[in-house]
């Protein structure tokens, strides 16, 4: 059969990345107990393609993608961008995958168990060289210190959602950078909570108050005091409580230079 993918480009034009996106696809993650999490993630691949051909082979995509079985992981990531670069004939490829990712959290005061959803993603590239960066989304609570200096009680509080992305030298684990999110929060939030817990996490948030820019500087020195972090991104959007619009503040550091 005719391979069109492979005719002739005469208008001389390089693109720089072609692929597929939006791939619905089970997946398999381990956590730091070394159990499997089964969870479906949105996949999106790409190669850099070259201007002499018309296009690229789309099938080959998922070809390379099942040979993996749905199984992630750092050195999985690496072998899949290697492939893509052979199979596809390519200077550079990449994957990005994005998914839900559970933890089975204990209510602060009764112990009561339930499962909390965090979106992470995994984006791998290789041109030059591989490279890696895992990205983290955590819900938390923050109030705000102005209301409360300036209220004779109370202060407005709301749930915000801290990023954290990082690339890192050594293994960090999902629920390690969740752990920095919320510490630096004002409060936690979980999805289930009895009445002496939810007493616990009001007064907890309202004993530490905290800005977007107070959360964001104290993740960003967490991640300078750990070495195995190289180069990170921090932001924070409060959904604010008493305003018609969010607030939000965002850095990034290349530890490297």
């Amino acid at each position: 059969m005719k391979d069109v993918q492979n005719e002739k480009d005469t208008r001389n034009i390089p693109i720089d990345r072609v692929g597929v996106t939006s791939v619905s696809y089970p997946i398999v993650v381990l956590d730091p107990k070394e159990n499997l999490q089964h969870t479906v993630a949105n996949v999106t691949m790409a190669v850099s393609l070259p201007r002499k051909f018309r296009g690229t082979h789309m099938s080959r995509f998922l070809e390379v993608l099942n040979e993996f079985k749905g199984r992630v992981t750092l050195e999985s990531l690496e072998q899949v961008t290697v492939d893509l670069k052979r199979k596809l004939n390519a200077s550079g490829s990449e994957v990005k995958i994005e998914f839900p990712y559970f933890i089975n959290r204990k209510a602060p005061v009764s112990g009561s168990t339930s499962y909390t959803r965090y979106d992470v993603v995994f984006w791998a590239s290789y041109d030059e060289h591989f490279d890696f960066t895992m990205k983290v989304t955590v819900p938390v609570q923050t109030l705000c210190p102005c209301s409360k200096e300036i209220s004779e009680y109370g202060a407005h509080n709301q749930r915000a959602k801290v990023s954290i992305e990082v690339r890192m030298n050594k293994r960090i684990w999902i629920e390690e950078l969740v752990d920095v999110a919320e510490s630096c929060a004002s409060s936690p939030v979980y999805t289930l909570l009895k009445r002496k817990d939810e007493k616990f996490v009001t007064e907890q948030a309202y004993s530490n108050p905290r800005f977007v820019e107070d959360v964001v500087r104290d993740v960003a020195l967490k991640l300078d005091q750990d070495d195995r972090v190289d180069w990170f991104s921090v932001s924070v959007v409060s959904q604010e409580s008493i305003h018609n619009h969010d607030a939000f503040a965002s850095l990034v550091r290349d530890k490297r230079s």
